[in-house]
């Protein structure tokens, strides 16, 4: 009889992480379903399915897995964690809410702070097992990195947190550099950005700007030479791609990123990033190897693979998962169920 695997999400982005993740389940000749409480259901395609509360409970999934940081606790199945992005240096990603029974890390540098957790409280179990997400995109971007096009494309791209996003500072540079035709510019914006910010930057498209608006910002990859930032999870995974970032006052800045201070320095970092220097390149390998080492493309089998061994070793944590009474009557609330867990 054929599995069933729940697909949660309460973001759009949702749909392009776990999607490779869907793929694996069919695959195998299981079977999925999808739950949104936020933006995302109405972008499913035909042939995935969107279940209500009841339905859910009646379908009697054996894992629900998102890449939030909170899931309906009275949804049937083992809750499995598989994260929507890379540690930028924010300090939530590190951070347990007490709605999980395992989490699925990307690589080492996760691996290990959410190891240590698990050890001293209890109750939910860590696997690395690689970024689903990614599986596509691994299967793209194989092979030698190709050389720099000319002129070079630049994606520029943007964090929404007022206090990390460089946005509104590096706006008159990039401005400016877009306009003589020596470098070509892509720009995209986490989902949540000033939507007077995201005006002004589309108010720059000309035949050297162009104004992307993808759901899945990995699509623009493949399409660029260098990267240019803040803190954004998003840079991490282009880093994986092997070509340069450069940040501006990124909060966990290190020798894979060319990081600024000032504006001024914005054309001379990009200028470096292009050249690519050894060292550069050498410490952008090191960084992927630490945060995703898997390029075979298949982490969506990985998080299957967890979460089989995770339910035929019983399926429980050797603690109980904190009560998180507050949290759980806010999920209720939004999702508007009051039913039994």
């Amino acid at each position: 009889m054929p599995k069933h695997y729940l697909l949660y999400g309460s973001e759009r982005y949702a749909l392009a992480i776990l999607r490779p993740l869907q793929q694996a389940i069919r695959a195998r000749g299981d079977e999925t379903a999808w739950f949104f409480d936020g933006p995302g259901a109405e972008d499913l395609v035909e042939g995935e399915r969107l279940l209500s509360v009841q339905e859910v409970r009646q379908w009697k999934p054996i894992a629900v897995v998102t890449p939030g940081n909170h899931l309906p606790h009275f949804f049937p199945g083992i809750k499995v964690e598989v994260f929507h992005g890379f540690n930028a240096g924010k300090p939530k990603h590190i951070y347990i809410r007490g709605f999980f029974d395992l989490y699925c890390t990307t690589g080492p540098r996760d691996t290990r702070p959410f190891g240590a957790l698990a050890q001293k409280l209890g109750h939910f179990a860590v696997t690395e097992t690689g970024w689903p997400k990614l599986d596509p995109f691994m299967h793209e971007i194989a092979g030698a990195l190709p050389p720099v096009r000319t002129p070079p494309v630049i994606l520029y791209h943007s964090t929404f947190s007022p206090s990390w996003s460089a946005a509104e500072t590096l706006y008159e540079e990039v401005k400016r550099l877009s306009r003589d035709g020596r470098w070509r510019w892509i720009v995209s914006f986490h989902p949540k950005m000033e939507p007077a910010t995201v005006a002004k930057y589309k108010a720059l498209q000309n035949e050297y700007l162009s104004f992307a608006e993808n759901d899945n910002i990995l699509e623009l990859f493949p399409q660029v030479d260098m990267m240019c930032s803040d803190t954004s999870s998003a840079l991490s995974e282009f880093l994986l791609t092997g070509k340069p970032v450069v940040t501006f006052k990124n909060r966990a800045p290190g020798p894979q990123l060319i990081d600024i201070h000032e504006a001024a320095q914005f054309e001379p970092a990009i200028e470096r990033a292009l050249s690519r220097p050894p060292d550069l390149m050498q410490a952008i390998k090191d960084f992927g190897e630490a945060i995703h080492p898997y390029r075979d493309g298949r982490s969506s089998e990985r998080v299957l693979a967890a979460i089989d061994a995770f339910i035929a070793a019983g399926g429980r944590n050797r603690k109980r998962k904190p009560r998180n009474w507050w949290r759980k009557f806010r999920l209720r609330k939004r999702i508007g169920y009051w039913g039994p867990a």
